[in-house]
């Protein structure tokens, strides 16, 4: 099941396991739903490898880290000459996963034109490069992921309706670690054996007062987050067990009631009743202000890849409120005001952050 394997005895990992076999045996397209982290990239993994597609190409397109203007060429390929610096042929993914499966992660970041054309695609099995004139027919299974609901993102208007039943024929639903809690410590296990191995610690396991603290932690990060804090402590770790010292001073004081930057306590920030999604965009615009806009440190600490912070900073951008304090935690004000501001985030080389079989 790929080269992770997907932990868990809860009942919700359980009936995700269960739902993953009934659509593996068939052919029908997949979008898995879930926070950042929760293991998506593993799911589509895992139903690839228990499909009779298994022994053909698995493909993955990670949209955020498709540079603007490219996704087209990326998804379909392209001819020679079809736009400046097109200089060979090139196969786009559709191409390359020929008879196999293509993984799209993160299906919303695709814009509404580009949502028309993959949905032709879709209906009629066959695509034309960027600047190609012949079409090519094309057999592939579909999954895909996204952060995103995609049924509200079909409300807001940001996704077709129509491309949305061709990609959702099953939805799998993940759940948060903090809605799995009775799983950490076997993927505390899990992660422990597998650093110890990789560093040549001789670490045997993690102690109460650790494995107390780790069942805490409300993990915004998931299981990334999780993995994160367990490679800090079997680095810094001097026993044979992992102690609650072991644990990053920094990943602590992040779940910990500190005072914002302002000098507020941090509890006040998140009033009872408030969205998840908002208590989660308060925190990392809190982070960010803290270590004074350094993203890859506001990264490192929240356990969270460089490039699922740039796709949380560009969905923020959207919001004028959030792009005020995003423009003062960066520094300086871009010239032109907020579009310019969102433009340099979208471009950022962030995007391009290789997660290394990380959970998605």
């Amino acid at each position: 099941m790929g080269s992770e394997a997907i932990i868990g005895k809860s009942k919700k990992m359980l009936d995700v396991l269960a739902l993953v076999t009934k659509v593996a045996a068939s052919n029908a397209n997949v979008c898995i739903v879930g926070e950042s982290g929760t293991g998506k990239e593993l799911i589509a993994r895992a139903i690839h490898d228990s499909s009779p597609r298994r022994d053909r190409p698995l493909v993955i397109l990670d949209c955020p880290a498709v540079p603007d203007g490219l996704m087209e060429s990326h998804l379909f390929g392209h001819v020679r000459g079809a736009f400046t610096g097109a200089v060979d042929h090139r196969e786009g993914v559709f191409a390359l996963a020929h008879t196999g499966t293509l993984f799209i992660d993160e299906l919303c970041e695709i814009s509404w034109p580009l949502q028309a054309k993959l949905l032709r695609v879709l209906q009629s099995r066959e695509f034309f490069k960027v600047g190609g004139t012949k079409p090519i027919c094309t057999d592939i299974r579909l999954i895909t992921a996204t952060n995103k609901d995609p049924a509200r993102e079909v409300e807001r208007g940001t996704f077709r309706e129509d491309l949305y039943y061709r990609v959702a024929v099953v939805v799998i639903k993940l759940p948060p670690l903090r809605e799995r809690r009775e799983d950490i410590p076997l993927m505390v296990e899990h992660f422990v054996r597998k650093f110890s191995t990789a560093y040549e610690k001789p670490i045997r396991g993690v102690d109460g007062s650790a494995m107390g603290r780790l069942m805490e932690l409300p993990w915004p990060g998931n299981v990334r987050q999780l993995q994160n804090v367990i490679e800090q402590a079997v680095v810094l770790a001097e026993g044979n067990m992992l102690s609650e010292r072991d644990l990053s001073v920094e990943e602590r004081s992040l779940v910990e009631q500190r005072s914002a930057p302002d000098g507020r306590p941090a509890a006040a920030e998140f009033e009872p009743g408030l969205p998840l999604r908002e208590v989660e965009r308060r925190y990392i615009l809190r982070t960010l202000g803290e270590v004074r806009g350094n993203r890859s440190e506001t990264a490192r600490l929240l356990g969270i890849s460089l490039r699922c912070l740039q796709y949380k900073l560009k969905e923020y951008l959207q919001d004028n409120g959030s792009a005020t304090v995003l423009s003062s935690v960066i520094g300086r004000p871009p010239v032109g005001g907020l579009s310019a501001l969102r433009s340099a985030t979208v471009n950022s080389p962030l995007r391009g952050y290789a997660e290394g079989g990380v959970p998605s």
